[in-house]
């Protein structure tokens, strides 16, 4: 309860003036913001200057790692209002410089054709085990960077397909799917969860990169890091509800990886899809 608060209390933006917000970061041990935090609040920043219309798109691009202990300015340039779409873009800004870039779409409600690649074949989360569970069983044998990541309250629970891979250290095909939801109920309003999904997307997504190497953005010796994000909206859906994560990573090559997911509510509808690059390359000894 007190990490969903948490979140909530991040995405709630101070309005400093017109297309000017400001947001807080938890205080944390992490030496840099979440991408997730950012892409969350620069998604609540835009969607406050923008009247009866949902997000359907956001793309953006991280320029510098955020300071936690310093507030993150968003300001939004209303780049167009039309009868069907809206465009935003807005920029966040930490001691003067922009630390990520983001533009956004809205679109009004309208009918068309529909179709939608079809949710694949995963046990359930009910048939999979707990978050707590897993802590209890796999705990004394997790490496430190893994047990101090699932020993912290978060927002999001996770539930992965294969939890194995972060211990066996096994190459497998590059794809991971995941089963996420807010630890506690969320208000109704379509653009929170909008947002807390957008907060979570950019959790897991990165590291299916390193799943054909039988590695994880948890090892010591690995620098991980979002260059870009894309996020499209399809349907309607609820953050505090399961969501399946499918994920794959078609390529990684050049000390990048490209990832790819499709979220899927526990029904099999497709609600939104993601795709993201992301810095993946060993750090340097000495």
């Amino acid at each position: 309860m007190s990490a969903v608060a948490d979140l909530l209390r991040i995405l709630d933006l101070e309005p400093l003036e017109r297309n000017l917000f400001r947001g807080l970061s938890p205080q944390t041990n992490w030496q840099r913001v979440f991408g997730g935090q950012v892409v969350g609040q620069a998604l609540v920043a835009a969607t406050r200057t923008v009247d009866g219309r949902p997000p359907h798109s956001l793309h953006g691009y991280f320029m510098l790692p955020g300071d936690p202990k310093a507030p993150i300015i968003y300001e939004v340039d209303r780049i167009h209002d039309g009868r069907s779409f809206v465009t935003r873009r807005v920029n966040a800004i930490q001691h003067g410089q922009a630390i990520f870039s983001m533009a956004a779409s809205y679109h009004r409600d309208e009918e068309g054709y529909s179709h939608q690649m079809d949710m694949p074949d995963t046990p359930k989360p009910d048939q999979l085990p707990s978050e707590q569970a897993l802590k209890e069983q796999l705990m004394p044998t997790m490496p430190e960077a893994i047990r101090l990541y699932f020993e912290r309250e978060r927002p999001i629970e996770l539930r992965h397909a294969d939890p194995m891979r972060f211990l066996d250290g096994k190459p497998r095909p590059p794809f991971q799917s995941v089963w996420i939801r807010a630890t506690a109920p969320l208000p109704d309003d379509p653009a929170i969860h909008q947002c807390v999904l957008a907060y979570a997307s950019d959790m897991t997504l990165l590291d299916t990169a390193l799943v054909a190497h039988g590695d994880t953005v948890f090892s010591g010796d690995i620098m991980a890091a979002s260059l870009d994000h894309a996020l499209w909206f399809h349907r309607p859906f609820r953050a505090d509800e399961w969501l399946l994560y499918t994920q794959d990573s078609p390529f990684a090559g050049g000390a990048r990886g490209l990832t790819r997911g499709r979220i899927y509510t526990e029904g099999g509808e497709l609600v939104a899809s993601v795709a993201q690059e992301g810095l993946i390359r060993r750090r340097r000894r000495g």
